[in-house]
């Protein structure tokens, strides 16, 4: 099987190609001929005339990669998945596999799992049979990559970092005594480097329920379609987005690196503004250390648009470190 890029010979220290286990995610399986009725019905994105990928190919473009979220009724987000459409066999039944945080794999399962009904789909939490690795690769290597035959495979959106654009794919792969699924730390430490400065987010455990798709720019990173039919909290999500009330969006900012601050990096924590101490303007959505700069931790976080207008904003208390706002990759949808 291969797992890394074809042409590896470029160290490690220079982080332009590797891959890594993703402990961290997990994997749901969607299958039978109403899968796509039943993820339709209930997902932020459309899955409808999605685009089959065999088994062993990468998924890759609009029609064949989707990311999309799953709603609370009051429209707030209980999960966010990027899902790719995997036959067994070109004459299978649909299968719909969804890219997860593994923390709320099981949890995300069970509720979908009860909207089946009497519709022919089997939903299935696979994060305990099968493992997730990514695998990324600097822009002068692009194309090298593949993927293990019986594999399900998906590439995520490029990020730029200066003026190199890293490709990633995420692979997933039944365990077996055979796969090779340690990693040094350097490349887990890149990959979710890359997550965190794509800007684009993943729902955690600790931030289930927190945000509206807006406030974390979900419609920005074409999370939400809305032009397709009802799913759970639709009409509030799209109220958000006609009425132009959302208040609260995705920055990334940066911090000087301290043990303080390394304590602190975690989705959930809250954030103060220096006027106001007792109430806080925002959240931790993803951090990771920045493996180019050591001396900076990144951060997606969740925050009020008036609170960065004026003044400082500080990571879990009202003196904890000074958090220093930076630029979005992609432009936000006009609300």
């Amino acid at each position: 099987m291969t797992l890394s890029p074809k042409n590896s010979t470029m160290p490690n220290t220079h982080q332009k190609d590797g891959f890594t286990l993703l402990s961290h995610w997990g994997l749901i399986l969607v299958e039978g001929p109403d899968a796509a009725t039943l993820l339709q019905n209930q997902l932020s994105n459309s899955v409808l005339s999605m685009k089959r990928t065999g088994l062993g190919q990468i998924a890759h473009g609009s029609d064949a990669v989707r990311l999309a979220g799953y709603c609370s009724p009051k429209g707030r987000l209980l999960a966010s998945a990027w899902l790719g459409l995997f036959p067994e066999s070109t004459d299978a039944e649909d299968r719909f596999a969804l890219f997860i945080s593994k923390d709320i794999a099981a949890s995300i399962a069970k509720r979908l799992s009860m909207y089946v009904l009497r519709s022919k789909v089997k939903v299935v939490d696979a994060s305990n049979d099968w493992e997730v690795f990514g695998v990324y690769e600097a822009d002068q290597e692009q194309g090298t990559l593949n993927a293990p035959n019986d594999s399900l495979a998906l590439r995520m959106p490029d990020v730029l970092i200066g003026d190199t654009s890293f490709q990633r794919i995420l692979i997933a792969q039944k365990k077996s005594e055979s796969i090779e699924s340690i990693a040094g730390q350097a490349e887990l430490a890149r990959w979710n480097s890359l997550e965190v400065l794509s800007a684009i987010p993943r729902i955690v455990l600790a931030t289930q329920e927190q945000f509206v798709p807006q406030m974390i720019n979900f419609e920005s990173v074409l999370g939400v379609d809305f032009k397709k039919g009802c799913y759970p909290g639709q009409e509030i999500v799209a109220r958000s987005q006609y009425r132009g009330v959302v208040k609260r969006r995705l920055q990334l900012a940066h911090t000087a690196s301290s043990i303080l601050a390394l304590d602190l990096a975690k989705p959930g924590v809250e954030l103060f503004h220096e006027g106001d101490a007792t109430q806080p303007c925002g959240m931790v959505v993803l951090s990771a250390p920045n493996p180019s700069n050591l001396d900076h931790i990144d951060f997606q976080v969740e925050c009020k648009l008036d609170a960065l207008e004026a003044g400082e904003i500080h990571l879990g208390k009202s003196d904890g470190p000074v958090l220093k706002i930076d630029s979005l990759p992609y432009p936000l949808l006009e609300i």
